[in-house]
């Protein structure tokens, strides 16, 4: 007997039911973008590695343990993408959308990073990806978190908090950096191999590390706000007053500076208590500089992403799972001429109802067992053409969902009654 073929770890299968929640989640994520006039784009899953290593960091855990990387035929450097900004930031300078421009975008699909898998972190796993080209303004920063805030609403979400934290510009992030770089070599036999390694290199790194040896330490360090440019001070400050006016809760968190490079001033994350410690749902930011760092104009822009599989995690622990569709109606023939019928029955109840889900069933069996099955199905009736029913040109409808009783319809009605119901 052959070796049983196994996945790569860290790569699921999605099945049935999940499959469903996942694509409700999306659609009222879709809705919502849409209904702010974000417009839907894909971008390729690989890109040259120096894509990532110019816009992410050479310093960051993702560029130096993480990435899937590997030398094509041509012995090219290629890369499946870990995130989507740099990938989405690269469409828009090859498709010229950042000539006196503006552009709100967003995507989602498979990104892939080499961790230690574990619940809500995956090798393989899928992001939702906003962004915002062309906007200066402190005007997008507040649209970007109040639609973030609305999506909660949507999906009936509570256990939501907002952290929110201003990197400055890159000349006020470059003093505050010297400030770190002073106080860190003051203590430099506290600091682990990591650490050591990043004070040279980026040392606002020091400030994202999860080693609870340094907390201590990091606590101590110089607050990036208190030594903010005057124009990043007031345009986080507009941040501020925003979410209060609109009574949305949040907390300044100075150590929060986000796991990649490219980001400046507003930097955000959306975290929960109810998913232990993979608390962060949405994070995101603005990166006023990545742009023409890659080759590109001078050109703002903005975004945030959300991990699917920990925002449906935390759809379930919440009970708040997304709305599948149901089926109307699943369709039982008894016999092959009856079977005919319903098939043509349902064909046509799908011409008149498009967006009503349909079901006929397959593969025979008693109608003890069909009707079973559609109760299964979790449809609102049962649909029945036996021997009787093809003589007359009727159907049975069957309720599943209550107590009221079946009744005969004309063939010629249905539609209509299915309708009205």
């Amino acid at each position: 007997m052959s070796e049983k073929i196994r996945p790569v770890r860290g790569m699921n299968d999605l099945l049935p039911p999940s499959g469903d929640a996942w694509l409700a989640l999306e659609a009222q994520v879709q809705s919502l973008l849409q209904s702010y006039g974000y417009q839907h784009v894909r971008v390729p899953l690989l890109e040259y590695t120096d894509l990532f290593k110019r816009s992410i960091g050479d310093a960051t855990d993702i560029v130096e343990k993480e990435m899937y990387t590997f030398a094509d035929r041509n012995d090219e450097s290629l890369t499946l993408r870990p995130e989507a900004t740099a990938g989405m930031v690269r469409a828009a300078i090859t498709n010229g959308l950042t000539h006196n421009q503006k552009h709100k975008l967003w995507t989602t699909g498979p990104m892939f990073r080499y961790e230690r898998p574990q619940k809500g972190r995956y090798r393989q796993f899928y992001q939702i990806d906003v962004e915002a080209f062309g906007y200066a303004g402190p005007d997008i920063d507040i649209e970007m978190l109040l639609m973030s805030a609305r999506l909660w609403s949507v999906l009936g979400l509570k256990r939501m908090q907002l952290q929110i934290n201003s990197l400055g510009t890159v000349a006020s992030r470059q003093a505050y950096r010297e400030l770190l770089v002073d106080y860190f070599e003051s203590h430099r036999e506290q600091l682990d191999e990591d650490s050591v390694r990043r004070l040279a290199i980026n040392p606002l790194r020091i400030l994202d590390s999860k080693n609870p040896a340094l907390a201590d330490l990091i606590q101590g360090a110089p607050v990036l706000t208190d030594h903010l440019d005057s124009e990043s001070a007031a345009h986080f400050a507009q941040i501020r007053e925003a979410l209060d006016a609109h009574g949305i809760a949040y907390t300044v968190n100075p150590r929060l500076v986000r796991g990649l490079d490219y980001y400046t001033r507003t930097v955000f994350e959306w975290v929960t208590d109810a998913l232990g410690a993979q608390g962060a749902v949405c994070s995101g930011g603005r990166y006023d500089g990545l742009i023409e760092q890659l080759g590109g104009r001078s050109v703002p822009a903005i975004g945030w992403a959300i991990g699917v599989e920990r925002l449906l995690a935390l759809c379930e622990a919440e009970h708040r799972s997304p709305a599948v569709v149901t089926p109307l109606v699943y369709a039982i023939g008894m016999g092959e001429p009856a079977e005919h019928k319903v098939r043509a029955v349902c064909e046509s109840l799908r011409d008149t109802l498009p967006d009503a889900l349909i079901i006929q069933h397959l593969g025979g069996g008693s109608m003890k067992s069909q009707l079973k099955q559609a109760d299964k199905s979790g449809a609102q009736y049962a649909l029945i053409i036996g021997a009787e029913e093809l003589a007359s040109d009727t159907v049975t409808l069957k309720p599943l969902r209550d107590r009221s009783e079946q009744q005969a319809l004309a063939v010629s009605e249905l539609a209509t009654i299915l309708s009205e119901m």
